[in-house]
């Protein structure tokens, strides 16, 4: 059978058309009955846990597979390596003129998760079919994460603290790309966070940039952090500049906690016409810029006094002008101060080599940082102090067309490295 041509666009509509009043659960079936118009026989969805470490199968009414594995690993998988390089590749063939694929589910360019599609054909029409398919997949499971307890248990592999309850639900997407920065961070420990937070926001041309770090390791760091988010948020919508955010952070922590209860912070703001940084620094460590695949600068500022201390030293707004292609990145203690019992910290030297080796083996951002991250896990045997959050941004320079951008940020490329499509147009060998 050859490509499905209208097939596909009758799929589409006909699974979007639905999807405005379908409860989650009922998507597994909905998504299989609807993309059998394109020639497919099947469709199972993947979602990635809250660490990125696993992908666990979507159950749902009348369309479960009971051969199918409930939970796949990212890790020396192909599913997982579909997942980390945001290819599709070939599964395990089901034999005869029957194929089956490994499709990435992208939120723009937050990997969420992958479709497994069993098909009648093998061709560049279907190709097509499946990346379109697996968007408008991952479009409606967006849309119903925010209402959906089906779908916050799935993405766990343990319970959450009440502080990290609190931190995922306030937080941005952990990958944003638009064709002038590509952003992403990472936030550990996943299920026991207390204190770190960060942000980030478009406003027009301005990126605005934040990270923030609660005192303490408890539920009230937890509700300190939220607060000085909050506020960063109420007063950056309302027009403060970069010092007026950090006094309404502090204003508003001295208020709850009558000066009990600080938070440090990088506040920063990029303007991605020019180039131009400027950040201050609120008592937190400096982000360092990596530029040419070297760390080359460890940025300068002088630091005004932790907010919610109301200890009287000015804040200074600091500027750097950045080249296309800089990687701007904000980072808490809990990275470079991990350490085993009785051995050295993971350190910044380490921590800046890492980013710069993974990202010259070719490797897009967020898994540059998900590969950091268990990098630092298992550096602490697996067991974090403290929070442990990396913001890195990159400026691109001068604006890429959308589709080239993506690609380069999640490795999503029909003619990439990793592609499994050869140069007849169809995907299977």
């Amino acid at each position: 059978m050859e490509g499905s041509g209208g097939g596909g666009r009758e799929m589409l509509a006909g699974l979007l058309a639905a999807s405005h009043l379908m409860p989650v659960e009922m998507l597994p079936a909905k998504a299989s009955a609807c993309a059998r118009a394109a020639g497919f026989r099947q469709v199972l969805i993947y979602l990635a846990d809250l660490q990125r470490n696993t992908l666990r199968l979507l159950m749902g009414e009348g369309a479960t597979d009971h051969e199918a594995e409930a939970e796949l690993q990212v890790e020396g998988t192909v599913p997982g390596r579909a997942y980390q390089y945001g290819d599709i590749h070939p599964a395990v063939s089901a034999g005869g003129n029957v194929f089956e694929w490994w499709v990435p589910l992208l939120d723009g360019t937050e990997r969420i998760g992958l479709l497994r599609v069993t098909a009648d054909h093998n061709d560049a029409d279907a190709r097509q079919d499946l990346e379109a398919l697996a968007a408008l997949v991952a479009l409606i499971i967006v849309s119903k994460r925010g209402t959906s307890d089906a779908l916050a248990k799935l993405e766990r592999a343990q319970p959450l603290n009440l502080a990290a309850e609190m931190q995922w639900n306030l937080l941005p997407p952990r990958t944003y790309a638009d064709g002038r920065v590509a952003i992403s961070a990472s936030l550990e420990p996943a299920y026991q966070i207390s204190g770190d937070v960060f942000e980030y926001a478009i406003d027009g041309p301005l990126v605005h940039l934040s990270i923030f770090d609660a005192m303490g390791h408890d539920t009230a760091a937890g509700l300190a952090g939220a607060l000085a988010l909050g506020a960063c948020r109420n007063s950056r919508r309302q027009g403060a500049d970069l010092i007026g955010k950090g006094e309404a952070v502090e204003a508003a922590l001295i208020e709850q906690y009558g000066r009990q209860r600080y938070v440090t912070g990088i506040l920063s703001t990029l303007d991605t016409r020019t180039g131009v940084l400027q950040w201050v620094n609120r008592g937190h460590h400096p982000p360092i810029i990596i530029r040419d695949n070297r760390w080359t600068i460890h940025l300068v500022c002088p630091p005004a006094h932790p907010m919610g201390t109301d200890l009287g030293l000015p804040g200074t707004v600091c500027t750097e002008q950045l080249q296309p292609g800089d990687r701007i990145v904000f980072y808490t203690d809990g990275i470079t101060e991990a350490r085993r019992p009785g051995g050295p910290e993971f350190g910044l030297e380490r921590f800046a080599d890492f980013l710069i080796r993974h990202h010259a083996d070719g490797l897009s951002v967020p898994e540059t940082l998900r590969r950091l991250i268990h990098a630092v896990l298992d550096y602490h045997d697996g067991h974090l102090q403290d929070d442990a959050t990396v913001l890195l941004c990159q400026w691109l320079g001068a604006a890429m067309e959308p589709a080239d951008e993506a690609a380069e940020v999640t490795g999503l490329s029909s003619n990439g490295p990793h592609s499994d499509s050869d140069q007849d147009g169809s995907i299977l060998p």
